[in-house]
Order: structure tokens, then C-alpha cells, then sequence
């Protein structure tokens, strides 16, 4: 086994890469052929026939057998052994006794286990570099006050500068659109495979697409602290990260090589004083067992798995910081979600209106924009945009003697028409009598969980209530069923909201119960309730912004629409790059799949070095051994690497 796959997780978070698959299937196909010639050589007399069998062999071996005595000298120069040190030891042993064939038979699947485990973190580094790679090296820098662009190294750029970006090419910076209107493939960065309209205002993001109009950007963040730049460095860390399973096998790792150096120096003198003809009859016996108890397979089980998981996640817009947490999701019991931002849009919208007779509806829309024009409570806005849809125009009147009631509401005059929109407590403390009929359809509304405004004017009978309500993400209730089909025992929303509308919410999505009124400490409280009485694994998802104490302090920290957020990016363990929350099942799916996978790895593994070390007492021959041992660690990578392609159920 390939002592770079031993420390897996470890020598990922060197800057130089694990050697590329074809260098690995290069020495392993020298090592086959070295072999092959040596073994169907016949037997020389003289000393020339016997020196070129012995070159072969020497071949075979240094193919074999370079790198990992490299890694190994390493090791021992850091005070530490690894498992490659015993098969080393075992090559040499066949050499020292003259049976170069079981030596090289040991060397090739060696070397080919290596290969594929090569590959394994090749695959996990080159998506690294795929993502550095989406970012241009060149951007069209526009000079001062002109339309003139000049391609410069996007290192050149300082935050402010204007850029154009034409059709089709990547966006080689974050920054906002100045100038022109587009669409972008943001795939790349949330796994959003429908494109995005992109109009003045709007953000974008490094390495996304353009897509057909150019447009004019203003460079917003430094190039080395893009979005894509930080999703580089989060990858990299996540690969560094070690999941239990891992920490528990180097732990023991050490103390394991040394007890099975001592059972085969024993074995050795045993051999010889029981019942072994000659040492190099002993030396046999300890080699293979030396063979039997390597625990390469042991050693590769987890990270063979959680690395192509983590890629896997990756490919459907979650960016998961480490195997550990995506072994946390594979065990989660309970999930507690921020309505506002996560469950819904964050975006509230006019619902619904009513008016006394439907031909005094122009004319209360007209009053409501007027007076709403002048606010800057955020519910004005969609009463503005609901009343534009509707074909509303402001009136002519000069807008006088407005004022805004904090909780309450706004009035003003428009010509000479007193209008006020808010609550009933505004009116009330004008002392307005609301006309009839307009305290009940406001009681209407509220009890279908919506705010409800209401519209009073002193021109006869131009009243009504309009209902407003954050928008439900189109897509929650389908995650939640599927989270749910995934094997999470119990759904929660925690909200600052009132009860009303959080049982509206919570009704529509399908959530097992809610908890309302909720500051963001007692969120926190709340989730240590959840995980002391619900279940021991808790995950919290919110939008990374006003939630970042709730998502710290869950086993696991959740974050909605990372590309847009540096909070989520920084806060949260894992990272739903777009806004589609159904992909968080997916990496539920994932997650238990990949606690299964590495559960099997670990028993096939123990099993075979438990088969081998018994048989290694029964005359096992040396190659069936290396077959054995090799071919276990094969299968365990093989194993591992399925989550690339495997079909995750729906």
C-alpha cells in the first residue's frame, strides 16, 4: 500500500499533489512485465544467464518498490512507522532467501493497489484544480471614464476597477453589474442548472459563465478572496479533515506495526527451534505473516470513501468541510431549520386584498402607494410593486403631513384625503373609526398566518386590508419529505416570528413542530433542548446571516446560498451552494451511504487479516497471501471510489 494513501488525509493538505495515476500505472506495469520475464525465463547455468535474471528481478523490484521505501526511510526519519514498512520488509525477506518471484508477485499488487489509491486522491485533487481553473488569467480592464478595455492579469486588479465581460466568456472576478443586462451559468459554483438573469445591481461571481450580452462589472472583492477562491481553500481543508474512523486507525497504527514486527521476529526463532529445517525455511513463515497482518485495507477503508463522498456532494452544489461532518449528516436525528431566509424567501409579498366593492379597488391602491412611497418599513415595497402590477399609478395630489408610527403604521394627506395603512392601533390612537367590516377580514387574514395592513381614507367607503406574507420557498415542503424519507427521525423550525404565522409555515412544509418568538439565543437553547431530548446528532439550517450563534452551536452548522455569503462559507459545515434545499437530502443520502461503505470496508478488512493470519499458520503460501492482502486493499478502494458514480436514490 501507498504510504500516501496511508496518511491520506494528511498528505492531502500539502500543497504538491499525490503522483498522477499514470506515473503509478507506469512502475506497476514495469513491475508486471519485469515480472512476467523473470518467471518464464528458464534457469541459466552460466553466470551471464544468471546476472540477466537477476537484472529483471532488480528492475521489478526497484519499479515495485522506490517510492514506498522513500515514503517509509521518511517515516522512520520522523520517528514513526507505517504499514509500508512491513511489506518492504517482506520483499526483501523473499530476496534474501532467493525467491525473487513471490518478492515481485508482492511488489506488482503492491504497487497496483497503490495505483488505484493514486487515483482515488488524484480525483480529489484535480477537483481542486478544476475550480482554480474556472477563473480566467485575463480580464478587459476599462480605462477611466472610457469605453476602451485593455487585457490585463486579473492579478493586476484592485477592488473598484470596471471590467467588460463579453458572451460566453467567464466572469474573472466577484464584483456587481454596472452596465448592461445578461444571464449567468452558475452551475459551477451552486449546482443551479438553470441560468440566473443578471441586471444592473445584481452580483456575480469568479469562474461563472457569461452568458449572452456584455455587460460592465464592478470588481467588489480582492482576487484572492472571491467566492471561488474561499470554496478552494474550504475543499482543501475539508480534505484534511479526519473522520473519526480515520483518527481511530493511525492512532493505533504505530503501536500495530510494532506488535506485528515482534510477532514476526518471534515466529522467526520459533519457526527455527520447532520444527523449520533452515532459517530461510523460518524466514518464510515470518514473511507471510508479516503479509497476512498488514493492515493496508484497515488503513484505506474511510478515507477511500469520505474523499469521493466529499466530491460526489461537491458535483450537486453542497460543500461539505471535512468527512467528519459528513459522517455527522449521515447520522443525524434531528433538523432544525430558520424559517425566515431558509424555509421561505425572505421576501415578503401582497397575498391577497380586500375591498368593499371590487370598483374601489384603483382608487385604494392609489391612496396606499402615495403614503407607502414615503416609507421605508420593508413592507411598503411590496404593497409599491403589488400596486404597480395591478396598473396603479401614484395620484397627482401633493403627499402632505406624513408621518411614520414605528410598530404602528404611516398616514399622510394626499390633496386633501387623510390616508393612513398600519395596524388597528394606529387608527385607534388617531381616534379613526375603522368602517365596518374591515376588523374582521384584517382577524381573517392574520389566523392564515399573513400580516395584514389595513387601508382607512376619510373618502366614503375607499378602505380594504391587504394581506402580506413571506414567500415559501417552492421547494421546501418536497425537502422536507425527502429529508424525512432519508431517515431524519424528527423536523423542526425555530422562528422569531409570531405563533400565527409559524404555524402557517409549519403547516404548509410539514414539519413535525415549531417553536415561536424566538431570539437568536434562545435558538441556541433551544437546539441543546433538541439534542439532550430528540436525539443526539442536530443540525441546524439557516441562511448564514443572522444565525450564525445557532449554526456554531449545532453538531452540525447548515448555511443556505453560500455563493452569495461569506458568513455561510465561514460559519456553517456544510454549505448549500445555490437555494435549492432538496440537495441538502442528497447529502443526507450521501452521508449514510458513505458511514455504510466505510463500515463494510472496515469489516471486509479486519475479516481478511483475521482469514490471513490464521492460514498464515497453516503453511499459507507467500503469494496467496500477497493475493489476498493486495487484493482486499483493491477491493476496499474500489469500494470507496463507487461514490463517484453511484446513483443516489431520489
Amino acid at each position: 500500500m501507498n504510504s500516501a494513501a496511508s496518511t491520506s488525509a494528511a498528505s492531502v493538505a500539502h500543497p504538491s499533489p499525490p503522483p498522477p495515476p499514470l506515473a503509478s500505472a507506469i512502475a506497476t506495469l514495469i513491475c508486471l512485465l519485469s515480472g512476467l520475464v523473470y518467471a518464464l525465463l528458464p534457469e541459466f547455468d552460466g553466470g551471464a544467464g544468471r546476472s540477466l535474471t537477476l537484472v529483471i528481478a532488480v528492475i521489478a523490484y526497484l519499479a515495485g518498490g522506490i517510492r514506498p521505501a522513500l515514503d517509509a526511510i521518511a517515516a522512520l526519519r520522523s520517528g514513526r512507522l507505517n504499514v509500508d514498512l512491513l511489506m518492504l520488509i517482506a520483499a526483501a525477506g523473499a530476496a534474501l532467501i532467493g525467491d525473487f518471484t513471490e518478492g515481485i508477485v508482492l511488489l506488482f499488487l503492491f504497487s497496483l493497489s497503490g495505483t488505484l489509491e493514486s487515483y482515488a486522491m488524484y480525483r480529489t485533487t484535480r477537483s481542486i484544480e478544476a475550480l482554480i481553473r474556472l477563473r480566467p488569467r485575463e480580464a478587459w480592464l476599462l480605462k477611466d471614464g472610457t469605453d476602451s478595455a485593455v487585457r490585463v492579469p486579473i492579478e493586476s486588479l484592485r477592488i473598484d476597477d470596471r471590467l467588460r465581460v463579453l458572451p460566453g466568456e467567464r466572469f474573472p472576478i466577484d464584483g456587481t453589474v454596472e452596465d448592461g443586462e445578461s444571464w449567468a451559468d452558475e452551475s459551477t459554483l451552486t449546482g443551479e442548472s438553470e441560468p440566473i438573469a443578471k441586471r444592473t445591481g445584481d452580483r456575480v461571481f469568479a469562474g461563472t459563465v457569461n452568458g449572452k450580452g456584455s455587460v460592465e462589472v464592478r470588481m467588489t472583492r480582492a482576487v484572492e478572496d472571491t467566492t471561488l477562491a474561499r470554496i478552494v481553500a474550504r475543499v482543501r481543508e475539508a480534505q484534511a479533515q479526519k473522520t473519526p474512523a480515520q483518527r481511530m486507525v493511525e492512532s493505533w497504527q504505530q503501536p500495530y506495526v510494532i506488535g506485528v514486527l515482534s510477532a514476526a521476529l518471534a515466529i522467526l526463532l520459533g519457526s527455527r527451534l520447532l520444527h523449520a529445517s533452515d532459517w530461510s525455511n523460518a524466514a518464510y513463515h515470518a514473511m507471510v505473516f508479516l503479509v497476512a497482518a498488514s493492515p493496508c485495507a484497515v488503513v484505506v477503508s474511510s478515507p477511500s470513501v469520505m474523499l469521493s463522498a466529499i466530491a460526489r456532494a461537491g458535483r450537486s452544489g453542497v460543500l461539505v468541510k471535512g468527512g467528519l461532518y459528513l459522517e455527522l449528516l449521515g447520522r443525524v436525528d434531528v433538523i432544525a431549520f430558520d424559517k425566515t431566509g431558509t424555509i421561505t424567501r425572505g421576501m415578503p409579498a401582497v397575498t391577497q386584498i380586500w375591498t368593499p366593492r371590487d370598483s374601489l379597488l384603483p382608487r385604494m391602491l392609489e391612496l396606499a402607494m402615495a403614503v407607502e412611497a414615503r416609507s421605508e418599513h420593508p413592507l411598503a415595497q411590496p404593497v409599491l410593486d403589488e400596486a404597480k402590477a395591478r396598473g396603479a399609478t401614484p395620484p397627482d395630489e401633493p403627499i402632505t403631513d406624513f408621518h411614520a408610527h414605528a410598530g404602528l403604521g404611516v398616514h399622510g394627506r394626499v390633496g386633501n384625503t387623510w390616508v393612513g395603512v398600519g395596524r388597528e392601533a394606529l387608527f385607534e390612537s388617531h381616534e379613526i373609526p375603522l368602517p365596518s367590516g374591515l376588523r374582521d377580514q384584517a382577524e381573517r387574514i392574520r389566523k392564515q398566518g399573513q400580516t395584514a395592513l389595513l387601508v382607512v381614507s376619510s373618502e366614503e367607503e375607499v378602505c380594504g386590508v391587504i394581506g402580506v406574507a413571506d414567500q415559501l420557498r417552492p421547494d421546501a415542503a418536497e425537502a422536507i419529505r425527502q429529508l424525512k424519507q432519508a431517515g431524519a427521525r424528527r423536523i423542526v423550525m425555530l422562528t422569531g416570528d409570531h405563533a400565527e404565522v409559524a404555524g402557517n409555515v409549519a403547516a404548509q412544509v410539514g414539519v413535525d413542530a415549531f417553536r415561536a418568538g424566538l431570539l437568536p439565543e434562545d435558538k441556541v437553547m433551544e437546539l441543546g433542548r433538541l439534542a439532550q431530548r430528540d436525539g443526539t446528532i442536530v443540525a441546524m439550517v439557516g441562511d448564514g446571516v443572522n444565525d450564525a450563534p445557532a449554526l456554531a452551536a449545532a453538531n452540525i452548522g447548515i448555511a443556505m446560498g453560500g455563493a452569495g455569503t461569506d458568513v455561510a462559507l465561514e460559519v456553517a459545515d456544510v454549505v448549500l451552494m445555490g437555494d435549492d434545499l432538496r440537495v441538502l437530502a442528497t447529502a443526507v443520502k450521501i452521508g449514510r451511504i458513505a458511514r455504510s461503505r466505510v463500515r463494510q470496508n472496515l469489516i471486509f478488512a479486519f475479516g481478511m487479516i483475521g482469514v490471513l493470519v490464521l492460514a498464515s499458520f497453516a503453511n499459507l503460501p507467500l503469494w496467496l497471501g500477497v493475493l489476498g492482502h493486495e487484493g482486499s486493499t483493491v477491493l476496499v478502494v474500489m469500494n470507496g471510489l463507487r461514490m463517484l458514480w453511484q446513483r443516489i436514490p431520489k
